[in-house]
């Protein structure tokens, strides 16, 4: 990909497009117009429509995920009113606790459809169980203020993620802390079934005595099949190990050194379920895995087979056990899970006399229910207040120490966006976006997701009325119609550090600044971090060096003497502090750009005076 500027020196390029491409449902918006002399006929305040360009729509795909929310203006202030946390099923004391040390608590059980979306319009966060249908319909009535959904628990399929994602709502869950609880009560099942514990048990209650009817199965040199080997899966692999069982398991994603560590062979899908005498489901429910287990999947299965579920409900077809079951091929099943909680109680598959079927209590234990509650609490919380969890769902991971040393590109990363944006007129509007990270670091060591979701934001957030965040920063550009492509050249810096410099470039649109406009005749910026601190230190083909605190003034002006004093005199006057200041010159006594930094947003008779300068030739006034 062709690339020329005067500002910087590269060994090696590497490019290839990552955001979404545009959609359809691109609409105008405004940019600011700000002021300058050469372009502006005004020094009034001004709006340039057109700011996007309706194109083709695509899908936005898996890669196009961010891993937390917020930016460096959404941090948690403590000074602001506490943010109100909705519990809408019922969570351990010791995470309602922590959870209103940090926020507004409102515990409301058992809410109708409703309610919830009522509820959900007050509230910054929404803690569920597996109970409550957080739908589309939920998020939209939220009107963006739900910022974070936390699933107490491991499964999600409750929560709508693609709506989630789309109004920029972060959902977490808990995966960890009832790992053993769900493996344990597998093995309960597992064992009860094989003995028949709960149908001896209401034998007996009925005032019955019918040993050789209870005959069981002995669990030593069985085969178990664990369908799914991620957390829990392996935990009652090690398990069933201890029991003495052969543990065989499917799972097109699990590392083959783990499995092989536990002593259990990865074996296809078919052989998985066609040499087992017990299947164990741990899959989670998906497009892909809905009702996988079906008429088709029962007569590949060894006749006499045991069916242990305490996944999700909806990977099996009920229907089709129920015939498996009369059949002959399942002997028996052990059911923690259902299609429909609670099943009707004229259920078949429930009333079936081989069997057993237990509430839901996967992760029903005293220490697992407090474990639940104290992560999902931590989790939300760290979210709100804008760190990254690493129980993110809607969003893919990143190392902390990653995010750690990203956290200062991350500030350069956004207000480049921003700048670059306002030095965009109107007409054809802005499309596309090309991003240029110089570092030191070879290509596997730099990720730049979080970089890019922060220049989408700080592109989009000054021209519309949407909230960016990380979590729909590429959503929103393929909604918008903005398609960002991203390189990677290398340069002789230090690589202690993960970015020597970042340059945003804006192509194929006019300017309102023409000193913004590069050799290749894009809106072009560059910056870097200096002592923490981001710095603008290029724009165009001009070196500058200013502070990105406050406001930004760019003045394209005759290189002579006395520039700096003629308008730091007149910021002066008019009260306006100066924080940073830098001139960048091409030529000697040629052209120049001073980039002057102020903290305050100076009146329009200041601007104008600044532009009655005969040696400034136009100047622009841009809002960090």
């Amino acid at each position: 990909m062709a690339f020329s500027s005067s500002c910087s020196s590269v060994k090696a390029v590497n490019s290839r497009w990552t955001s979404p491409s545009p959609s359809p449902s691109s609409r105008l918006a405004v940019i600011p117009a700000f002021l300058h002399r050469r372009y502006t006929a005004s020094v009034k305040l001004t709006a340039t429509s057109a700011a996007l360009k309706t194109v083709e729509q695509t899908t936005l795909t898996e890669d196009n995920k961010f891993s937390t929310v917020g930016s460096d203006s959404d941090e948690y202030n403590p000074t602001l009113p506490k943010p109100r946390i909705l519990v809408a099923e019922k969570l351990g004391e010791a995470g309602v606790n922590l959870l209103r040390e940090f926020g507004d608590v409102d515990c409301s059980y058992d809410l109708s459809p409703e309610d919830l979306k009522k509820k959900v319009a007050e509230s910054d966060a929404l803690i569920v169980r597996s109970g409550t249908k957080v739908t589309r319909e939920v998020f939209e009535a939220a009107k963006g203020r739900l910022k974070v959904v936390g699933r107490a628990g491991v499964g999600i399929d409750n929560v709508d993620l693609q709506a989630a994602t789309e109004h920029g709502c972060l959902v977490v869950n808990a995966p960890t802390a009832n790992t053993v609880a769900a493996a344990e009560h597998g093995i309960a099942l597992l064992a009860s079934m094989a003995r028949n514990v709960a149908q001896a048990d209401a034998s007996i209650k009925a005032g019955k005595w019918e040993r050789s009817k209870y005959v069981g199965v002995s669990l030593v040199g069985k085969t178990l099949a664990v369908m799914g080997f991620g957390k829990v899966g392996t935990e009652v692999a090690r398990r069933a190990k201890g029991l003495g069982m052969n543990v065989i398991s499917h799972d097109p994603y699990a590392p083959a050194d783990r499995a092989r560590a536990l002593g259990v062979d990865l074996v296809s899908f078919d052989q998985a379920i066609s040499t087992a005498d017990f299947v164990s489901l741990h899959m989670p429910l998906t497009p892909a895995t809905k009702k996988v287990f079906n008429d088709e999947t029962f007569s590949k299965m060894k006749k006499g087979v045991r069916l242990i579920n305490v996944a999700r409900g909806g990977v099996i077809d009920e229907d089709a056990l129920v015939r498996a079951l009369d059949a002959g091929i399942v002997a028996q099943a052990a059911l923690d899970v259902f299609c429909e909680e609670p099943p009707s109680k004229d259920s078949k598959l429930i009333q079936h006399e081989n069997v057993t079927v237990t509430p839901h209590l996967g992760a029903s234990t005293k220490e697992a229910q407090e474990g639940v509650a104290i992560e999902i609490a931590e989790a939300v919380a760290g979210a709100l207040r804008g760190e990254l969890s690493a129980t993110a769902v809607n969003a893919p991971m990143v190392d902390p120490e990653v995010l750690s040393e990203l956290t200062p590109y991350i500030v350069l990363a956004e207000k480049l966006g921003r700048l670059a944006v306002q030095l965009a007129s109107g007409g054809k509007g802005v499309q596309s976006i090309r991003v240029v990270y110089r570092s030191a670091r070879n290509r596997d060591d730099l990720d730049t997701r979080l970089l890019r979701a922060m220049i989408t934001k700080g592109i989009i957030e000054p021209i519309s009325d949407s909230y960016v965040n990380l979590v729909n920063a590429d959503f929103i550009a393929k909604q918008k119609g903005l398609r960002i492509s991203e390189e990677r050249m290398v340069v002789d810096s230090s690589p202690e550090y993960p970015v020597d410099s970042i340059q945003v470039q804006i192509l194929n649109v006019e300017s309102n600044f023409a000193g913004a406009v590069s050799d290749s005749g894009d809106i072009s910026i560059e910056g870097k971090v200096k002592y923490g601190v981001p710095h603008l230190t290029c724009v165009g083909s001009f070196g500058v060096d200013v502070s990105l605190e406050g406001n930004l003034i760019l003045c394209r002006q005759v290189d002579q003497p006395g520039m700096i004093g003629q308008v730091g005199n007149i910021l002066g006057e008019q009260n306006v502090n100066v924080n940073f200041m830098s001139v960048g010159r091409t030529v000697l006594r040629k052209q120049a750009i001073m980039a002057i930094g102020v903290d305050e947003e100076p009146e329009d008779k200041t601007l104008e005076k600044i532009g009655g300068v005969s040696a400034i030739e136009e100047f622009v006034f841009l809002k960090l």
